[in-house]
């Protein structure tokens, strides 16, 4: 129960303010008593509201701009636009057009792109199209390049660590501070552990396209418990807390084993934010039915309709975790995953003024970038 200081879009310090300025607020708002937490970073996300990352249209910077305004009212203020696996021409088209900005009243800030393949596991393909996958030839790296066009405005690859050549490859993104998140992969621990070792960080959709845990091998899922961690280092993980990827008693499991490396995800599709039917995902048909989605016809998962307070609730709810820890799951642990918690995630003085008012059940009321008020719950008709 205390006072937010903030100035200039960062968290001020308020003894600054006090003792060397003998200054005092220009603006009090009183927050009646509502949570103030960081605002929510989701670093998958394929699109929403009829708007598909993976499809290459005319007018995809509107599409993308669409997006990024919706989503704050979800509590997210910052977001790594997901492209699934899709051919080279729609890499070479798509990319240009992301660009790494800070978010506003315009939307949430985009902190870069996030590629879910082409490199990944036929076996564990999911709702990725097998026709567009692809493997690491004599020239790994160039081979990566030749097919994104550009890594400019990446932040994350996801590709299955067990390909061969994949070392040079995760090696080389690292190198130049991209992410590298295991996903969509039949690795057992040892290639998994490896693949930690060379820089990766992350792994996307924990239990989601990936081999289910076995006590002889524990695949993907042991590097949440395996002492071949380099020392001062920390795996994250991704998990889509929407009720239908991951039975509670998974999402408990996982968190009980590792809870300071679990990074809430949508995984969200273009169809969250519509109403049920058929919507895209890349190169896929997909059906809405309720909160599932499938590839049209099957009963393959494919990405989620889900939004991230909502994800946030749920996982507190079947975690039974404290507040505070759901709230870090989706703003501190991406943040240190990327590498800038010093600026995104907390509410530490400094820090850019990017948070969320929210009553006790945990619904935004309020979101905030820089400091100025960029959505707030309509209260009119209650």
């Amino acid at each position: 129960r205390e006072d937010l200081w903030v100035r200039e879009g960062k968290i001020l310090n308020p003894e600054k303010l006090f003792f060397d300025e003998k200054g005092s607020a220009d603006v009090q708002l009183d927050c009646k008593g509502s949570i103030i937490a960081p605002g929510f970073i989701d670093v998958q996300i394929n699109g929403g509201f009829g708007v598909d990352f993976s499809l290459a249209t005319d007018d995809f910077k509107s599409g993308i701009d669409l997006v990024s305004q919706k989503i704050l009212s979800h509590g997210v203020t910052s977001f790594c636009p997901t492209l699934v696996t899709s051919p080279p021409s729609v890499y070479h088209q798509v990319l240009p057009q992301i660009s790494v900005r800070n978010g506003g009243a315009h939307g949430a800030g985009i902190l870069g792109a996030h590629l879910e393949g082409p490199f990944i596991s036929r076996e564990k393909k999911g709702a990725h199209p097998e026709h567009c996958l692809r493997t690491f030839e004599a020239g790994a790296f160039q081979d990566l390049l030749a097919t994104y066009g550009s890594l400019d405005c990446v932040r994350i690859v996801t590709l299955a660590p067990e390909m061969e050549r994949s070392r040079e490859v995760i090696q080389e993104l690292t190198k130049r501070g991209i992410c590298v998140s295991l996903g969509h992969s039949v690795a057992n621990l040892s290639q998994a552990e490896e693949a930690v070792q060379h820089g990766a960080t992350f792994i996307t959709h924990l239990f989601n396209a990936m081999l289910p845990f076995h006590h002889r091998d524990p695949g993907i899922v042991g590097l949440l418990t395996s002492d071949k961690i380099p020392a001062g280092r920390r795996v994250f993980y991704g998990m889509i807390s929407d009720g239908i990827h991951t039975n509670p008693a998974a999402l408990r499991i996982a968190h009980r084993a590792h809870p300071k490396g679990l990074v809430l995800v949508t995984d969200a599709i273009a169809g969250m934010g519509l109403a049920p039917g058929r919507h895209t995902l890349g190169q896929q048909v997909v059906e809405i039915d309720g909160l599932n989605t499938y590839i049209a016809g099957t009963k393959t998962l494919s990405g989620s309709v889900a939004t991230m307070d909502t994800c946030v609730r749920h996982f507190q709810e079947a975690t039974g975790c404290s507040v505070e820890m759901a709230l870090e799951a989706a703003s501190l642990h991406p943040a240190q995953l990327l590498g800038i918690e010093d600026k995104k995630g907390t509410l530490n003085y400094d820090s850019d003024a990017d948070f969320l008012m929210l009553n006790d059940s945990l619904y935004v009321q309020a979101t905030y970038i820089a400091g100025q008020e960029v959505w707030r719950q309509d209260t009119s008709g209650m």
